[in-house]
C-alpha cells in the first residue's frame, strides 16, 4: 500500500459538482492518488492550493480560458509545488496552448478514457508536461525544426513565441521594431518549414520533449 506521505494528492475544481464526485469515485480505486477535495469556483480553488498545498489541481475548462490563464498567473510561483491540469469537453489545440503556455502542466478532455486521465495526473505530479495527443489529430504535421539554421536573434524570436508572445511584446523585449519581428518570423517560417505561430509553439514544446504529436 503507498504510503500516506508519498500519495499524490488531488484538488478538483470544476463547475459541476457530480463531476468532481465522478473524479473522487475514479481516485478512490488507486492507491498512489488522493482524491484531497473538490472546489465549485475560481477563488475557492485558490484558497484549497494557498492552504493544503495538493500536488495537483484539475480545473475545468468551462470557468472559461481568460479567467484561468489568469488565475494561473495570480497564483504564480505557487504553482511550482501544485501541477494544473485543465479539462474540458471540448479543447482545440489553439487553447490548449495558450493554457501550457500560461503554466498548466496538463491539458486532456473530460471524454478521455480513464487509464489516459490517470497516466496526466501521474505524469504532471512528477514535473513533467502531458497533452492528450487527440487534440492534435487535424493539426498539420509539424515538420523537425532545425534550430542549427537560425541566428542568435532569430532563437531568441522563436522562444518568445514559444511563450505565447506577441509581435509587439516581443519587439518591446528585444528592443527592436514590430516591423523587424515579423522579417525574423518570415526567415525563422522559411529555414523550418513550419507553419505558422501556433505550429512553431507546438514544434518547439516537442523539441523539448514536453509533447508527443502524432506522426
Amino acid at each position: 500500500m503507498t504510503p500516506l506521505s508519498s500519495r499524490i494528492t488531488v484538488v478538483v475544481c470544476d463547475t459541476q459538482p457530480v463531476t468532481a464526485e465522478g473524479l473522487r469515485a475514479v481516485l478512490s480505486a488507486c492507491p498512489d492518488l488522493e482524491f484531497m477535495r473538490s472546489a465549485h469556483s475560481l477563488a475557492s480553488g485558490a484558497e484549497v492550493i494557498r492552504t493544503e498545498r495538493p500536488k495537483v489541481a484539475v480545473l475545468d475548462k468551462a470557468f472559461g480560458i481568460h479567467g484561468l490563464v489568469q488565475w494561473m498567473a495570480d497564483l504564480g510561483p505557487m504553482l511550482r509545488d501544485t501541477s494544473v491540469a485543465v479539462w474540458g469537453v471540448s479543447i482545440n489545440e489553439t487553447e490548449a496552448l495558450r493554457f501550457i503556455q500560461a503554466g498548466a502542466r496538463g491539458v486532456i478532455r473530460k471524454t478521455a478514457d480513464t487509464c489516459l486521465l490517470l497516466n496526466c495526473l501521474r505524469t504532471i505530479a512528477a514535473g513533467s508536461t502531458w497533452m492528450e495527443d487527440s487534440i492534435f489529430r487535424d493539426f498539420p504535421r509539424l515538420v523537425r525544426c532545425p534550430h542549427s539554421d537560425l541566428t542568435p536573434r532569430e532563437l531568441q524570436v522563436l522562444s518568445l513565441v514559444e511563450h505565447g508572445m506577441k509581435n509587439q511584446e516581443i519587439a518591446r523585449e528585444l528592443g527592436i521594431r514590430p516591423g523587424t519581428v515579423k522579417i525574423h518570423l518570415k526567415h525563422i517560417f522559411e529555414k523550418t518549414g513550419v507553419r505558422g505561430r501556433h505550429g512553431l509553439a507546438l514544434s518547439g514544446l516537442r523539441e523539448r520533449g514536453a509533447l508527443s504529436l502524432p506522426s
